[in-house]
């Protein structure tokens, strides 16, 4: 299953509620939620954890656009928008979570 995520981890608790469900599979953050795939967050222990069970992405041009894309945390992939589509074509099953 392939969970995608757009809020943000300091406004909303929706990655708290995801990375608690999620047994595998994979995490695309996009829009306000990339912040959370950031070196020296709140969320970033969490999502390392995470990592152990889920692969995690975060979207590029949305990194780009809030200025963070040279903080990432080592091992989140980033994808453009083709990889966004590769990901949602290789999961039989996609979860938008709001």
């Amino acid at each position: 299953m392939l969970h995608i995520v757009n809020k943000s981890p300091l406004e909303k608790s929706t990655l708290d509620t995801v990375l608690r469900l999620a047994r595998s599979g994979a995490l695309l953050l996009i829009e306000d939620a990339v912040y959370a795939a950031t070196k020296g967050n709140a969320a970033e222990p969490k999502l390392r954890q995470a990592m152990a069970k889920l692969k995690v992405f975060a979207l590029g041009p949305d990194l780009q656009a809030r200025g963070v894309a040279d903080r990432v945390i080592d091992g989140v992939q980033t994808v453009d928008y083709e990889g966004f589509v590769d990901l949602v074509a290789e999961h039989p099953t996609c979860q938008s979570w709001l």
